[in-house]
C-alpha cells in the first residue's frame, strides 16, 4: 500500500472539492427531488474519497453521482436481508464490496480524479473539473456520441474553385 504524499492528498482534495461543488451547483440548478435522508452510519471501507470525510459529505457525494448515472444506491451497494429500513426494504451494507459495480464506481472515480488533477488541472481557466455526469448524463452506460450531420464539408476551406487541371 501507498504512504500518503502530499502528491496524493492534493488529488483526493481536489476530486472532494469538485465533488462537493459540482453537488451543491447541481443541488442549486436541479428541481428539487426527494432522496429519503436518514441518519447515516459513519462512513467505513472509503478507498477512493477521504477517509475523514462525515457521513453526510459521504452521502452528498453518492447522491451527486447516482443521479449522474440514472442509477439508485443498490446499482453499486449491497442489501443485507436480515436488516430492515424503516419502510421495510432491506438495509443497505455500504461497506460491503461483492458487487462487482462497486469496483467499477472506484475505478470510473479514480479515472475522473486522474483526469481532473492530470490535466483539467494544469490548463489554465479549464473551468468546470470533469464528473461522472460528463459522459453518463443520466445513463448508467455513457451513450456513444454520435456528430450531428455536417452537410457543408467544405466549410473550413475557402470555398475556392478547384485548380485547374494542366493542359
Amino acid at each position: 500500500m501507498k504512504n500518503a504524499s502530499p502528491f496524493h492528498i492534493a488529488p483526493a482534495a481536489f476530486v472532494l472539492a469538485a465533488f462537493v461543488s459540482l453537488a451543491a451547483l447541481a443541488h442549486a440548478q436541479a428541481p428539487a427531488e426527494h432522496h429519503e435522508h436518514m441518519q447515516m452510519p459513519a462512513p467505513t471501507n472509503l478507498q477512493v474519497l477521504p477517509k475523514t470525510m462525515t457521513a453526510d459529505q459521504v452521502h452528498e457525494i453518492m447522491h451527486h453521482i447516482s443521479d449522474s448515472l440514472g442509477t439508485h444506491c443498490t446499482t453499486c451497494h449491497a442489501t443485507d436481508p436480515t436488516r430492515k429500513m424503516p419502510n421495510g426494504q432491506p438495509a443497505i451494507n455500504f461497506a460491503d464490496d461483492s458487487k462487482p459495480e462497486k469496483a467499477t464506481a472506484r475505478l470510473m472515480m479514480r479515472m475522473v480524479n486522474d483526469i481532473n488533477t492530470g490535466y483539467i488541472a494544469k490548463i489554465d481557466n479549464s473551468g468546470m473539473p470533469v464528473t461522472c455526469g460528463t459522459c453518463h448524463r443520466g445513463h448508467l452506460s455513457p451513450e456513444p456520441f454520435v456528430p450531428p450531420p455536417d452537410n457543408d464539408h467544405d466549410h473550413d476551406h475557402d470555398h475556392a474553385a478547384p485548380p485547374a487541371a494542366p493542359h
